[in-house]
């Protein structure tokens, strides 16, 4: 019985975090740091080893409106002859190669002409890389790899076709090479740890502020923090909100579905959010990672 009034606590507390948080900057930190062209050219100086100084080499192509995915993607970039997908996830998702594919399937339809596919001339398109940049705390790897292959169900041998993922560990004390060679990414690190240190001595708009206005003293993020505060702000509160609502409701599920599997536990957890009646579907999508349209068909199977 204990257990049980718990569990419904922290389903109440996460309801209250969520319904309190702005949609308005319904946006991650590191998307809105990133989406300036120098800052991510530094990155992709750090990732690759090159040296570019030039931010206008690089051609940002980020998906702003893939609703019929129930997602956007955060960072796509075209320079040189190869396309970018960069990712920010504060918790560990092994979909994040079939995300991949739908996400390069669009960019790929935007850049060519549906006409010319029936054409006798080969169509050149840039090549793809995938890039996660994790910030979770429940995996400490450096860097892993995830494989669409993965995803299909009971194969062996080798696939069709085929999509990689690396992971890279952002938090403090992983990967330092690349936060000495990329100092935006250093500081954004610095930034999370100490909202995450705060937030666990203040409330969470309190230590959201103070973590702001620390990094402001001390010259991390000044300039962007400084010139962005309510934003930043606002949007950091609303992703510890989602991350807590993603795990009350993910945890429910999966522990509601043990017996079941994995997949029934996800369904679980999906139709607690339904009979709440108090999220949209592109809001439980984002929880579970699962498409509109499975959530649908899962909402009108219950009609």
């Amino acid at each position: 019985m204990a257990r049980k009034k718990t569990a419904a606590a922290k389903k109440n507390q996460a309801k209250k975090l969520h319904l309190s948080a702005n949609r308005k900057y319904k946006d991650t930190v590191f998307r809105m740091l990133f989406a300036d062209k120098s800052n991510l050219l530094s990155l992709y100086n750090a990732m690759s080893g090159s040296d570019y100084h030039d931010p206008s080499k690089l051609q940002i192509i980020t998906l702003e409106n893939a609703i019929y995915i129930g997602m956007k993607n955060d960072l796509a970039f075209v320079i040189g002859t190869n396309l970018f997908l960069y990712e920010h996830q504060s918790t560990y998702n092994p979909n994040m190669p079939l995300r991949n594919l739908f996400y390069i399937s669009s960019e790929y339809q935007k850049m060519v002409d549906s006409n010319k596919l029936y054409s006798s001339t080969l169509l050149e398109i840039p090549a793809p890389h995938f890039v996660v940049f994790y910030n979770g705390t429940t995996k400490q790897e450096d860097s892993w790899y995830n494989y669409l292959s993965d995803s299909y169900h009971n194969f062996s041998g080798i696939p069709d076709l085929e999509l990689k993922v690396v992971t890279l560990n952002i938090n403090k004390g992983h990967n330092k090479e690349l936060m000495e060679q990329c100092q935006t990414l250093n500081e954004y690190a610095q930034y999370v740890e100490k909202v995450r240190t705060y937030a666990k001595e203040n409330n969470l708009d309190n230590a959201v502020e103070r973590a702001v206005n620390e990094c402001i003293h001390d010259g991390i993020l000044a300039d962007f923090l400084t010139q962005n505060k309510s934003e930043v702000i606002a949007m950091s509160i609303f992703e510890y909100d989602e991350k807590a609502v993603r795990q009350v409701y993910y945890e429910d599920g999966l522990e509601a579905g043990l017996k079941a599997g994995r997949k029934d536990g996800i369904k679980t957890g999906i139709l607690n959010m339904l009979r709440a009646k108090k999220y949209s579907l592109e809001e439980i999508s984002e929880v579970f990672q699962v498409p509109v349209e499975e959530i649908e068909q899962i909402k009108n199977q219950q009609i």
